[in-house]
Protein backbone atom coordinates (compact mmCIF):
# COMPACT_ATOMS: atom_id res chain seq x y z
CA UNK A 1 0.00 0.00 0.00
CA UNK A 2 1.18 3.60 -1.00
CA UNK A 3 1.65 6.24 1.58
CA UNK A 4 1.05 9.95 0.52
CA UNK A 5 3.46 11.97 2.09
CA UNK A 6 4.44 15.92 1.84
CA UNK A 7 7.45 16.31 0.44
CA UNK A 8 8.50 17.77 3.87
CA UNK A 9 7.56 14.82 5.53
CA UNK A 10 9.38 12.82 3.04
CA UNK A 11 12.68 14.62 3.81
CA UNK A 12 12.25 14.63 7.88
CA UNK A 13 11.82 10.60 7.33
CA UNK A 14 14.59 10.57 5.42
CA UNK A 15 16.71 12.79 7.63
CA UNK A 16 15.39 10.46 10.40
CA UNK A 17 16.23 7.31 8.92
CA UNK A 18 20.08 8.84 7.50
CA UNK A 19 20.58 9.35 11.26
CA UNK A 20 19.27 6.04 12.74
CA UNK A 21 21.42 4.05 10.06
CA UNK A 22 24.63 6.21 10.66
CA UNK A 23 24.96 7.89 14.01
CA UNK A 24 22.71 6.53 16.24
CA UNK A 25 23.77 2.89 15.08
CA UNK A 26 27.25 3.81 15.69
CA UNK A 27 26.53 4.72 19.51
CA UNK A 28 24.44 2.25 20.28
CA UNK A 29 27.14 -0.11 19.09
CA UNK A 30 29.64 1.60 20.69
CA UNK A 31 27.53 1.38 23.94
CA UNK A 32 27.30 -2.70 23.65
CA UNK A 33 31.04 -3.16 22.60
CA UNK A 34 31.82 -0.92 26.26
CA UNK A 35 29.46 -2.96 28.22
CA UNK A 36 31.18 -6.15 26.81
CA UNK A 37 34.43 -4.91 27.89
CA UNK A 38 33.07 -4.94 31.59
CA UNK A 39 32.84 -8.70 31.52
CA UNK A 40 29.86 -10.51 32.98
CA UNK A 41 26.93 -10.23 30.49
CA UNK A 42 24.23 -11.61 32.81
CA UNK A 43 23.76 -8.80 35.04
CA UNK A 44 25.16 -6.20 33.07
CA UNK A 45 22.35 -3.39 32.78
CA UNK A 46 23.91 -1.23 30.48
CA UNK A 47 24.46 -4.26 27.88
CA UNK A 48 21.01 -4.90 27.99
CA UNK A 49 19.26 -1.64 27.56
CA UNK A 50 21.91 -1.24 24.97
CA UNK A 51 20.88 -3.92 23.23
CA UNK A 52 17.04 -3.46 23.90
CA UNK A 53 17.48 0.06 22.27
CA UNK A 54 19.64 -1.74 19.26
CA UNK A 55 16.32 -3.94 18.82
CA UNK A 56 14.05 -0.93 18.54
CA UNK A 57 16.50 1.63 16.94
CA UNK A 58 16.60 -1.31 13.63
CA UNK A 59 12.59 -2.06 14.04
CA UNK A 60 12.32 2.05 13.25
CA UNK A 61 14.69 1.49 10.55
CA UNK A 62 12.57 -0.91 9.02
CA UNK A 63 9.64 0.91 9.09
CA UNK A 64 11.02 3.97 7.91
CA UNK A 65 12.71 1.79 4.96
CA UNK A 66 9.42 0.48 4.11
CA UNK A 67 7.47 3.93 3.95
CA UNK A 68 10.61 6.17 2.40
CA UNK A 69 10.24 3.14 -0.61
CA UNK A 70 6.13 2.93 -1.05
CA UNK A 71 5.86 6.51 -0.14
CA UNK A 72 3.75 9.03 -2.66
CA UNK A 73 5.29 12.47 -2.67
CA UNK A 74 4.46 15.58 -3.33
CA UNK A 75 0.76 17.43 -3.71
CA UNK A 76 -2.13 15.26 -4.39
CA UNK A 77 -3.49 15.68 -7.88
CA UNK A 78 -6.89 17.76 -7.96
CA UNK A 79 -9.65 16.29 -7.08
CA UNK A 80 -12.01 14.32 -9.56
CA UNK A 81 -15.07 15.07 -6.98
CA UNK A 82 -14.23 11.61 -5.14
CA UNK A 83 -11.84 11.42 -1.46
CA UNK A 84 -8.24 9.86 -1.95
CA UNK A 85 -5.76 9.69 0.11
CA UNK A 86 -4.13 13.17 0.51
CA UNK A 87 -6.84 15.15 0.85
CA UNK A 88 -8.30 17.23 3.71
CA UNK A 89 -12.12 15.92 3.90
CA UNK A 90 -14.94 17.67 5.59
CA UNK A 91 -17.96 15.32 7.04
CA UNK A 92 -21.21 16.02 8.41
CA UNK A 93 -22.58 13.98 11.25
CA UNK A 94 -25.75 13.01 10.42
CA UNK A 95 -27.76 11.55 13.27
CA UNK A 96 -27.19 9.96 16.56
CA UNK A 97 -25.67 12.44 19.71
CA UNK A 98 -23.57 13.89 17.09
CA UNK A 99 -26.31 15.14 14.65
CA UNK A 100 -24.69 18.30 12.40
CA UNK A 101 -21.59 18.33 14.19
CA UNK A 102 -18.45 18.91 11.71
CA UNK A 103 -15.11 17.42 11.44
CA UNK A 104 -11.81 18.18 9.48
CA UNK A 105 -9.45 16.04 8.99
CA UNK A 106 -6.55 15.12 6.75
CA UNK A 107 -6.43 11.57 4.97
CA UNK A 108 -3.10 10.16 5.12
CA UNK A 109 -0.72 8.69 6.85
CA UNK A 110 0.28 9.04 10.61
CA UNK A 111 3.56 9.70 9.66
CA UNK A 112 1.88 13.30 8.44
CA UNK A 113 0.45 13.53 12.00
CA UNK A 114 3.26 15.77 12.85
CA UNK A 115 3.47 17.86 10.07
CA UNK A 116 0.06 19.64 10.37
CA UNK A 117 -2.45 20.94 12.59
CA UNK A 118 -5.10 18.89 11.78
CA UNK A 119 -6.37 15.30 12.55
CA UNK A 120 -4.86 12.71 10.32
CA UNK A 121 -6.73 10.13 9.96
CA UNK A 122 -5.46 6.57 7.42
CA UNK A 123 -7.16 4.90 4.97
CA UNK A 124 -7.03 1.86 7.27
CA UNK A 125 -8.76 3.67 10.38
CA UNK A 126 -12.73 3.06 10.62
CA UNK A 127 -13.62 7.22 9.25
CA UNK A 128 -10.81 6.86 6.92
CA UNK A 129 -11.43 3.57 5.22
CA UNK A 130 -15.61 4.66 4.97
CA UNK A 131 -15.58 7.68 2.83
CA UNK A 132 -12.01 6.67 0.31
CA UNK A 133 -13.18 6.24 -2.65
CA UNK A 134 -16.67 7.97 -1.87
CA UNK A 135 -18.17 10.91 -3.64
CA UNK A 136 -18.91 14.53 -2.45
CA UNK A 137 -22.21 14.82 -0.70
CA UNK A 138 -22.14 10.64 -0.02
CA UNK A 139 -23.67 9.38 2.79
CA UNK A 140 -21.63 6.45 4.97
CA UNK A 141 -21.55 4.77 7.93
CA UNK A 142 -18.51 3.12 9.56
CA UNK A 143 -18.07 0.88 12.92
CA UNK A 144 -16.55 2.84 15.99
CA UNK A 145 -13.80 0.41 18.12
CA UNK A 146 -16.44 -0.13 20.28
CA UNK A 147 -19.34 -1.10 17.98
CA UNK A 148 -21.51 1.69 17.51
CA UNK A 149 -21.99 3.07 14.17
CA UNK A 150 -21.82 6.67 13.10
CA UNK A 151 -23.25 7.97 9.93
CA UNK A 152 -21.16 10.96 8.28
CA UNK A 153 -22.16 13.24 5.01
CA UNK A 154 -18.75 13.92 3.11
CA UNK A 155 -19.61 17.26 2.36
CA UNK A 156 -16.11 18.20 0.85
CA UNK A 157 -12.20 17.25 -0.44
CA UNK A 158 -9.86 19.05 -1.29
CA UNK A 159 -5.93 18.72 -1.81
CA UNK A 160 -3.67 18.91 1.21
CA UNK A 161 -1.22 22.02 0.63
CA UNK A 162 0.21 21.46 3.85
Amino acid sequence: MTTWLTTDAYAKLQSEYDDRTGAVRLEITRRIEAAREEGDLRENGGYHAAKEEQGKNEARIRVLRHLLETAQVGEPEAGDGSVGAGMVVQVQFVGGGLDGEEEEFLLGSREQAGHTELDVYSPQSPLGGAVMGEEIGAEVTYTLPNGKELRVKILSAEPFSG
